[in-house]
């Protein structure tokens, strides 16, 4: 897992995607998110592009993303609510896998 130079960190998966996730700085600097719209399956990113809007306790950010490509899947927790994007583990604050 390598930390960008924002509020995320990507990991590289075996299928070839890469992984963004909210990192321990984002939690700190934003607190407990509240509500998250993440981009849907297929939406194109360009890096530093928009990416994510958010409602946290310290703040409310649209952030931008850190890699480019195509949504190739959404965090299926994140369906239900924000709550994963709250979770002690990083690796468990994952967001969309980008192709």
């Amino acid at each position: 897992m390598s930390e960008t130079t924002n509020y995320f960190w990507t990991k590289k998966q075996a299928d070839g995607t890469t992984r963004v996730g909210l990192n321990d700085t984002g939690i700190d600097d934003l607190g407990k998110i509240n509500f998250a719209d993440v981009p849907a399956v297929n939406t194109k990113l360009t890096e530093s592009g928009p990416f994510i809007s958010v409602e946290a306790e310290k703040a409310v950010s649209d952030l931008p993303s850190p890699v480019a490509g195509t949504i190739s899947l959404v965090n299926p927790a994140l369906s239900a609510g924000p709550e994963a994007l709250n979770s002690g583990d990083s690796a468990d604050r994952w967001l969309v896998d980008v192709k």
